[in-house]
């Protein structure tokens, strides 16, 4: 399997500590920056889920699937084990109550994270009213809100970006609008961040009768010297597909040591979703990067990871009618790694 994605990241993470500048941020940490990257990966050389440290796969997949449900409330989040929400729900949380006392005049005493985050779990109507971080990416990708006409009617419900992207590639793949945007002008005030990664596309392409019989192959594990012993007949008695996708995405802001790594296996894993969901072979996976940096307190980790050398890639498996399930309908197999290498989140 090839290494190839991973050696473009460690590539990139030299890059930024050689040619990036210096940034303030909202957070306060401080980054160094670069601007305009991009990275590819052939999906048929294997899983993009970095080896060179031990990935959060669990979390990887919740998140996805979270998005995939249009939930926007942490307590699925929380429910599963999968944190990284938290710290944007509580800041959002001290946020408001400390402006509504500073209002009333009041006094207050705020909860720690951990205690927000435990009645998260515990109080149904807490979390509701404090698990929700505004209309982001779930809300956009399934439930894209209409608007009023000139006579104030609405026309139609809200847009399901995602199914309709899967009706279009079932009836219309070779179409240049198979796009999904979370970038919705006139919610982003209303979100707790607005979406880092904003959009993607996807694109399809005819397989050859030759590349389809070495898929197979490849799929199947076999020797592609076997791919000659295959028929068109037998590819077709199979289901087996006739095109093939690719995925790109784009983002705007690239937390290159701990977000990035989580991007590109989550994209992956939706290009994997996508392609099971209308029967094609993922191809390319390729992101676009805005701002691309490192933050200043995640540099000694980056240097760790550069001096690590790569493993094979994994493979990864998913089920049909995965929107709205579990992450046990997602299988990764002989995923090895280098340990783990903690870095704060900046919120």
């Amino acid at each position: 399997m090839s290494k190839n994605i991973e050696k473009q990241y460690l590539k990139l993470l030299k890059d930024i500590l050689k040619n990036g500048v210096e940034k303030q941020d909202r957070t306060g940490t401080g980054t160094i920056s670069v601007f305009g990257r991009q990275i590819r990966h052939d999906m048929s050389k294997g899983f993009p889920l970095l080896t060179t440290k031990k990935m959060y796969w669990k979390g990887i997949v919740t998140e996805l699937l979270w998005f995939l449900r249009g939930d926007t409330n942490i307590k699925y989040l929380v429910d599963n084990d999968c944190h990284i929400w938290d710290g944007d729900a509580y800041k959002a949380y001290l946020t408001k109550e400390t402006n509504r006392t500073e209002k009333t005049g009041q006094t207050w005493t705020p909860m720690t994270q951990k205690e927000f985050i435990d009645k998260i779990k515990t109080d149904d109507e807490f979390a509701k009213k404090w698990g929700e971080l505004g209309p982001v990416y779930g809300k956009q990708w399934r439930r894209w809100p209409v608007y009023p006409n000139e006579y104030g009617e609405y026309e139609s419900n809200p847009i399901d970006q995602i199914q309709n992207l899967i009706n279009d590639l079932k009836t219309n793949p070779g179409s240049r609008r198979l796009m999904v945007s979370a970038w919705n002008v006139g919610e982003l005030d209303q979100m707790v961040l607005p979406p880092c990664h904003y959009g993607f596309q996807v694109y399809t392409v005819e397989m050859s009768e030759d590349e389809r019989r070495m898929r197979w192959c490849e799929g199947l594990g076999k020797d592609i010297s076997f791919a000659d012993r295959i028929y068109t007949k037998e590819l077709d008695e199979f289901n087996f597909p006739k095109r093939k996708i690719s995925l790109m995405w784009n983002q705007r802001s690239v937390d290159t040591f701990l977000g990035l790594p989580f991007n590109i296996a989550s994209y992956g894993l939706l290009l994997e979703i996508i392609a099971k969901a209308v029967n094609m072979v993922p191809d390319e996976l390729i992101g676009n990067l805005g701002d691309t940096h490192l933050y200043k307190n995640h540099i000694e980790q980056a240097k760790e990871q550069m001096i690590r050398e790569p493993m094979n890639l994994p493979q990864v498996t998913v089920q049909d009618g995965i929107f709205c399930s579990s992450v046990n309908d997602v299988r990764l197999e002989n995923y090895e790694s280098h340990p783990p290498i903690k870095a704060p989140l900046s919120n």
